[in-house]
C-alpha cells in the first residue's frame, strides 16, 4: 500500500460536496489525542471554493515554521475558522474518543454560520445533525481537513507553551505533553499536575504504584 505521508491533498472531496448542492463544507480535525498532558484541540475550517495553499499537508508532515505560516494564511483566507477544546479532566471523565468528539462538535458549533456538510478525519460525530463524509487519512486527502489539522496543531502547541508558564517544571513548551523520555523523567520527579491525563498510562500506573506503596 502506498503511504500518504507528505502528500499534498487536493480539493476532490470539497468539489464533490459542492457539486451535490451543499453550500458550506467544513473540514474537521484534531490535535493532541496521544499526549499525556494538556487538552485535545479540534478545528473546523471552511475554505473558499477552489482555494489552495501551496505546501499544505497533514500538520504532522510540516515543520513548526511552515505550520505557523500556513496557520496565518488560513486565518486570513478562510470563510470560517473555529476551535474547540476538551481538557484533561474531561478526557479522564469520558475517555479520549468521546472527549475528542466533544471538542470537534464545539468547533463546529463555534463557526459563525451553519455548515451543511462536514469532512472529518476518520471520526464520526453522531450528535450533530449535519451530513458527514468520514475520510480515512483525511488530513492527507482533503484541503479543508488539512487546514483544520494545521489550525488545531498550532493552537494546541501555543496552548502548551502557555501551560509551561503555569507549570515550568515539566517543560511543556518543548515536548507539548507527549510521552518523551524527558517528560517521563520530570513526571517521575515531580508527579502529575492537574493538566495531566490521569487515565493515561504511565500516569495511571504511576498513581496505582504510589497508592500501593502508601497502603503497605
Amino acid at each position: 500500500m502506498t503511504s500518504l505521508a507528505g502528500v499534498e491533498p487536493d480539493g476532490f472531496f470539497e468539489a464533490e460536496a459542492y457539486a451535490r448542492g451543499f453550500r458550506c463544507v467544513a473540514g474537521i480535525d484534531e490535535a493532541g489525542r496521544g499526549p499525556l498532558a494538556g487538552p485535545v484541540v479540534a478545528a473546523a475550517v471552511v475554505l473558499p471554493r477552489k482555494k489552495t495553499f501551496p505546501g499544505l499537508k497533514d500538520s504532522k508532515c510540516l515543520s513548526p515554521v511552515r505550520r505557523e505560516r500556513l496557520f496565518i494564511q488560513i486565518l486570513n483566507s478562510a470563510r470560517g475558522v473555529s476551535v474547540g477544546y476538551a481538557n484533561a479532566a474531561e478526557i479522564d471523565a469520558f475517555g479520549i474518543l468521546p472527549a475528542t468528539r466533544n471538542a470537534m462538535q464545539r468547533a463546529v458549533h463555534g463557526l459563525s454560520f451553519q455548515a451543511d456538510c462536514l469532512l472529518t478525519d476518520a471520526v464520526n460525530l453522531p450528535d450533530l445533525n449535519i451530513v458527514q463524509r468520514i475520510i480515512v487519512k483525511g488530513d492527507s486527502l482533503s484541503h479543508s481537513i488539512a487546514a483544520a489539522s494545521v489550525v488545531a496543531k498550532v493552537t494546541r502547541d501555543r496552548t502548551m507553551s502557555k501551560l509551561h508558564d503555569q507549570y515550568p517544571q515539566y517543560n511543556f513548551h518543548v515536548h507539548k505533553g507527549y510521552g518523551t523520555a524527558e517528560h517521563l523523567r520530570l513526571l517521575n520527579q515531580f508527579g502529575p499536575c492537574e493538566v495531566h491525563r490521569k487515565c493515561f498510562r504511565p500516569i495511571a500506573n504511576m498513581s496505582s504504584q504510589r497508592f500501593t506503596l502508601s497502603t503497605r
